[in-house]
């Protein structure tokens, strides 16, 4: 640490972000696989949005929440990639105060955006298997874009407390931030202060959104179950339940690498530092890339899609 870094100070108004700390040396190759999902998680991601726009036939509600999802995506790893990977190949650590806390919005209301998504999917899928016959009265366009509304505008109340309270807090001693991005916890425990308001409120947050939309999701899961034990030949019951296949792995992607990274920075004392910082890396890249890759490999429309469109530009 040089002494400017160190010097007491107010708000300052640039943070340093060091990356992975104790694996400097082997940022370059740490940048490879990040890289890589990151162009993924571009391309699939846009190639969704794409064929769902093309395709008249995916103008119904489940790919109108995917879209959503893939929107989502590409918020949450284009606020983060970007410049991880400028700190990976060009050592460019310097972020602006102001940067980093609009950074730590997006990230955290996209995370909280995404979650209320994926309940709205599983609602979908509810209406679909237990009461196919309204499910077009249930869930019209108009519909469909007031619960994306909602779903973004709960994300943004949620996380707005957030920025202020890290707005409010003085911050001295140091402004080096031992993380590849501004989260949240990274950046506040840099507050000369008690920080307690912020510690409970985010846990709050992670905790009480994670268990009211996972719960959310079960009780249409049971009840979606129920439909399809009901029903009367084992082919007709895995017919039906595979519909709800690729949404069901889109919900482990991206429930277990956050729940993960957030009970690890908050209680895993005795980890060492930069694994804690692969895992929340991990968390912001790893939904955005697997999700187009199972709605593609799983989903019999955007794959024969999208084989029509690599079939035709290869003529």
């Amino acid at each position: 640490m040089t002494d400017s870094n160190t010097t007491n100070f107010i708000n300052p108004s640039t943070f340093i972000l060091l990356g992975i700390p104790g694996l400097e040396v082997a940022h370059v190759w740490i940048s490879i696989p990040f890289s890589a999902m990151y162009a993924v998680a571009v391309l699939g991601n846009f190639s969704i949005l794409f064929i769902v726009n093309m395709e008249l036939s995916l103008h119904v509600p489940m790919y109108y929440f995917l879209c959503m999802l893939a929107v989502t995506d590409l918020v949450l790893c284009m606020s983060t990639l970007p410049k991880m990977l400028s700190i990976f190949w060009f050592n460019s650590r310097e972020i602006d105060f102001s940067a980093c806390l609009t950074q730590m919005f997006f990230i955290h209301c996209a995370a909280v955006t995404e979650s209320g998504i994926l309940v709205a999917m599983a609602f979908d899928r509810y209406v679909a298997i237990c009461d196919p016959l309204r499910h077009s009265t249930i869930l019209t366009n108009p519909v469909v874009a007031k619960i994306g509304l909602a779903v973004v505008l709960r994300g943004s109340m949620l996380i707005l407390p957030h920025l202020f309270l890290a707005r409010q807090w003085p911050y001295c001693g140091t402004n080096i931030i031992p993380h590849s991005y501004c989260e949240h916890m990274a950046v506040v425990k840099l507050a000369c202060a008690d920080i307690r308001v912020s510690s409970y409120y985010g846990l709050s947050v992670t905790f009480l959104v994670i268990a009211l939309d996972v719960f959310c999701i079960a009780m249409s899961y049971i009840q979606i179950l129920r439909a399809i034990f009901s029903l009367p030949t084992k082919d007709a019951q895995l017919k039906t339940f595979g519909t709800c296949g690729s949404h069901l792995f889109v919900i482990l992607a991206s429930y277990i690498p956050v729940l993960f990274s957030s009970v690890m920075h908050r209680f895993g004392h005795n980890v060492a530092l930069h694994f804690h910082i692969l895992m929340a890396n991990a968390y912001v890249i790893m939904p955005a890339t697997l999700h187009p890759i199972i709605y593609g490999v799983r989903t019999k429309q955007i794959r024969n899609r999208l084989l029509q469109l690599l079939t035709h530009k290869g003529m």
